[in-house]
């Protein structure tokens, strides 16, 4: 059995190891895929040979019909970057919730079966703390969020193909390729640093916390959603994460890694916390997502090292 999968942003960061993965031999069902991307779709990277390659613009196409025809899952990644949001809202606009709502028409006439919406954690509030499920009343604080907030509501509300939410947190891992837009992403930039010889300058005191979570799990977790039947999937909206720590510690990780593979670890330099300052308390709550029967098996430090490794060699 083949499954059609149209991964929107496929050649970006989340889509292009999304895409490697879902390629890989052994999966049942095994997935043909159709990849957008706002790159040139004729320089398509080396991983991508032989996957159909087409170009999009969900900030001015209106008609997403063809990309739609013969899929059986859509998986919606193409989306603005929280920089990019801040610096144009009314462009944020149009390509977040715009352009999932005309792709989710397109979805619904061609008849697809599940639209896979990945959106961001950050539609709980920002600076995220305590204890966060999917019963938690989003509060979200920034264009960014907002704008996921309001395509959730289109996948969640629309007629047509089974909507599901994933909310992501903080993913860590190497990108398909140099092309890849990831560097803003704190752990990634920590890699880049310190696999440049540079030292691990944070912006802060280091003690706000994250949720941070290997790429390996976000494939997983999405071939995992291509296949559960209905019951299965019937909340629709889950969170996607792996375990909470501060910067702090994982600058210190990532310089512990850097160490064990090249022999010289970073220097770690951050503002002085304050007296008697702690870091917030944040529990990301996935067990909606493990009572689906999904097994994390990523691994942090396997990401962290493969990162480093890509770092050294690129930059």
């Amino acid at each position: 059995m083949t499954k059609t999968v149209l991964v929107t942003g496929g050649l970006g960061y989340l889509g292009g190891r999304i895409a490697l993965h879902l390629s890989e031999q052994g999966h049942d069902p095994e997935f043909e895929l159709r990849l957008t991307t706002r790159r040139n779709s004729e320089a398509v990277p080396p991983w991508a040979a032989g996957m159909e390659v087409a170009g999009a613009d969900f900030a001015a196409e209106k008609d997403f019909s063809a990309l739609c025809l013969g899929v059986d899952t859509v998986v919606h990644l193409a989306a603005l970057n929280a920089a990019q949001c801040a610096n144009d809202p009314e462009l944020a606009v149009r390509v977040n919730v715009t352009g999932t709502e005309n792709l989710f028409d397109a979805a619904a006439r061609a008849g697809v079966g599940r639209f896979i919406y990945v959106s961001t954690a950050h539609v709980y509030g920002a600076p995220l703390e305590g204890v966060l499920d999917e019963n938690t009343p989003p509060r979200p604080a920034h264009v960014y969020a907002e704008t996921h907030l309001a395509a959730e509501d289109i996948v969640l509300g629309g007629n047509g193909p089974m909507g599901i939410v994933l909310r992501l947190s903080n993913a860590v891992g190497v990108p398909a390729d140099k092309e890849a837009d990831c560097w803003l992403l704190a752990a990634n930039d920590l890699c880049r640093r310190a696999a440049t010889g540079n030292d691990l300058v944070l912006r802060g005191d280091g003690l706000d916390v994250r949720d941070f979570v290997a790429l390996k799990d976000v494939c997983r977790a999405i071939e995992h959603f291509q296949s559960l039947d209905g019951d299965a999937v019937a909340d629709r909206v889950f969170n996607i994460g792996g375990g909470s720590m501060t910067i702090l510690d994982m600058a210190e990780r990532i310089a512990g890694r850097t160490a064990a593979m090249f022999g010289s670890r970073p220097n770690i330099r951050r503002k002085e916390a304050d007296s008697g300052e702690k870091a917030l308390r944040l529990d990301y709550r996935i067990d909606r997502l493990l009572g689906t029967g999904f097994t994390p098996g990523g691994n942090l430090d396997d990401e962290i090292d493969a990162t480093l490794k890509f770092c050294r060699q690129t930059f």
